[in-house]
């Protein structure tokens, strides 16, 4: 054998040798890693581009050709058992770092989600359906967009005429409002149904007004009865009733003259001040009273515009905002109360 052979096979038996070591070294510390930072710097100085193992491989260039692929064989078997092991190590600190799972009890009652009510304001809107329904009105709904002539001009209120000044109307076009009252529904109603006619209509309405006791849109309900014979004591006795239900009948009422352009004779009808029990305070502007609705015998120009006759049939409407009654059943003295979706407010309902 030659002085050449001996060496190559010498620097073969040398390579095999560093090759086994550094898995030997590689593997120990891959198995005693406690950290994923940790494993990461061994992967890199084993395996990295700049690695020991590559650093190894490199010096393969240095044999002959028929040598390299005997070292070759080892050192990619090598690289496969520590890509294994880093593997493995990898799996072992990840399952470590993992909490561990509470313990389910599943004889623990379940918790109660949350349940939502209803709105103040859709509960007392309720409450007076049921009172009027009660002494057979019926209850109709119609559009919140509404035309001039049905928001207006068949209520006896004609463009020129200057109750319009009092609605302080959101105008969409010249013909086309948003309601300033629910009140257009007695012409809708009766415009499709002859005598006897009684209704109440509940709905949002709107009008450019923003204060602690008036917002830009806000609830009413309007009352309308129609028949042969019907008088001003029907309407004051169907409010006292009213009162009495929603109110309780210990409650001071007072009728006061007023003036609305589709009743004649139009009256306002004023209870006690539930705040502050009469003595006067910011709510009733100090008088002790509280105006909760108007009212009036409908006026017979009202009739012409539906094809009703006046000499035959008469009858009285009654309008009421249901944030001020619901305001003055529960003591509330801020109407923006109802729309600030305060949770500590809207929970006391």
């Amino acid at each position: 054998m030659s002085m050449d052979s001996r060496a190559d096979q010498s620097d073969v038996h040398a390579l095999q040798e560093q090759i086994l070591e550094l898995e030997k070294r590689a593997l120990d510390e891959l198995n005693s890693v406690r950290d994923l930072s940790r494993l990461e710097d061994l992967r890199i100085a084993y395996l990295g581009k700049k690695g020991l193992l590559t650093s190894i491989m490199k010096q393969l260039g240095n044999l002959a050709p028929e040598e390299r692929p005997i070292v070759g064989r080892v050192a990619n078997r090598v690289k496969s058992s520590l890509l294994e092991a880093l593997e493995k190590a990898k799996e072992r600190i990840s399952s470590a770092e993992e909490p561990e799972l509470e313990a389910l009890d599943v004889t623990l009652p379940g918790r109660e989600p949350p349940r939502g009510h209803l709105h103040p304001i859709t509960q007392v809107q309720g409450e007076i359906c049921k009172i009027f329904g009660r002494m057979g009105f019926r209850v109709v709904d119609g559009p919140d967009v509404e035309l001039d002539y049905y928001n207006f001009e068949a209520l006896n209120i004609p463009k020129d005429h200057p109750a319009r000044d009092m609605q302080d109307t959101f105008y969409i076009s010249e013909n086309i409002v948003l309601r300033t009252h629910t009140s257009p529904m007695e012409v809708r109603v009766m415009e499709k149904q002859t005598p006897p006619v009684s209704i109440i209509a509940p709905g949002k309405v709107y009008r450019r007004d923003s204060d602690v006791s008036h917002t830009p849109m806000f609830h009413q309900v309007e009352g309308l009865l129609v028949d042969k014979g019907v008088t001003f004591g029907d309407l004051k006795g169907t409010l006292t009733s009213f009162v009495h239900q929603m109110f309780g009948r210990e409650t001071g009422m007072r009728f006061r003259p007023s003036f609305f352009p589709f009743t004649e004779p139009s009256v306002e009808l004023d209870i006690r001040c539930v705040i502050c029990g009469g003595t006067g305070c910011r709510t009733c502007s100090f008088t002790g009273w509280i105006e909760i609705l108007g009212a009036g015998m409908t006026d017979p120009e009202v009739y012409r515009f539906v094809g009703y006759d006046p000499e035959i049939y008469s009858g009285f409407a009654f309008g009421m905002g249901i944030e001020r009654v619901t305001m003055l059943k529960h003591g509330i003295d801020d109407i923006q109360l109802f729309f600030k979706n305060d949770m500590r407010f809207s929970m006391q309902f």
